[in-house]
């Protein structure tokens, strides 16, 4: 599992790789990955948009933006927790991700949280990261 926190928010992230969706002859691997969100804070908070950093393990980065996670913008209230689960695919049997939430308080202050750089790994097996 990887982990980070911003702000008294504290994402994790667990990779999964899914052979029943890749193929080597397609040079398609995929994986899902789940995200926890939890607020350890004291004021409410939403998550309103994503940026993702993906890199292959050819060094090809694609940057993804977007609105929310998984068609959804969660508003976290202290203590709670929003949980999902994703996928993504690759042209090469590993890679990496990390990005950053945008995020506003209740009272209207707009800041970023990180997600913590993760390895996707394929099924030659897990490396670490430095």
């Amino acid at each position: 599992m990887y982990r980070a926190i911003t702000r008294q928010i504290e994402v994790t992230v667990e990779p999964n790789f899914m052979p029943e969706r890749s193929s080597q002859e397609k040079r398609q691997f995929f994986w899902s990955y789940t995200v926890v969100i939890t607020n350890a804070g004291k004021e409410t908070v939403q998550l309103k948009t994503r940026h993702w950093i993906i890199t292959d393990a050819s060094g090809r980065m694609q940057e993804v933006h977007g609105e929310g996670v998984v068609g959804e913008q969660p508003v976290l209230g202290p203590g709670e927790r929003f949980e999902y689960t994703s996928g993504v695919p690759l042209p090469t049997t590993s890679g990496f991700m990390e990005g950053t939430y945008q995020m506003v308080t209740d009272t209207g202050e707009p800041f970023e949280i990180d997600v913590p750089l993760f390895s996707l790994d394929g099924p030659d097996g897990k490396r670490v990261l430095n």
